[in-house]
């Protein structure tokens, strides 16, 4: 992991969305959930947790894709459908972005995974903290304080 270069910009597949972050995220992470592996088709899904006002779409326009659940707005690029990030209902001030959207994803490097109980057999991610579920809401802002200090330790040794 290395310094995060802010402002970081972004696009979907064909381009047509792009994104700007401009703040560095709380907390990173990698969700084993078979929801996340089904909407993207992968094993786990990477996600970065921006405070909402460093988070910004800066061009094209975005729709609600993927579960279209009361609680979680899902967000992909309306032509290609590239899921780029998502909206949490009554917990407005960050947002996940999938940082592999990124132009530069050269400091990420997941601090925590999710849904551990329903990871594939194969799938590492390196994560320092592993959660069976998600963790409780009361674990989250001592997870972001442990993960804003080792963030700052990882930048300082490189």
């Amino acid at each position: 992991m290395s310094t995060i270069p802010l402002p970081l910009k972004g696009t979907c597949r064909c381009g047509r969305v792009e994104i700007e972050v401009s703040k560095p995220p709380i907390c990173t992470a990698a969700c084993h959930c078979p929801g996340c592996q089904k909407m993207s088709s992968s094993a786990y899904s990477l996600t970065a947790m921006v405070p909402a006002d460093g988070f910004a779409v800066t061009k094209g326009e975005t729709v609600v894709g993927g579960a279209h659940g009361e609680q979680l707005h899902h967000q992909f690029c309306d032509h290609c459908k590239t899921w780029m990030y998502t909206r949490v209902v009554g917990v407005d001030w960050f947002v996940n972005v999938r940082p592999t959207m990124l132009d530069d994803t050269d400091w990420f490097h997941p601090f925590m995974e999710t849904f551990a109980k329903t990871r594939l057999s194969f799938a590492e991610t390196g994560a320092v903290r592993s959660f069976a579920e998600f963790p409780a809401m009361e674990e989250l802002e001592p997870l972001m304080r442990e993960y804003q200090a080792w963030a700052e330790a990882g930048a300082a040794s490189r």
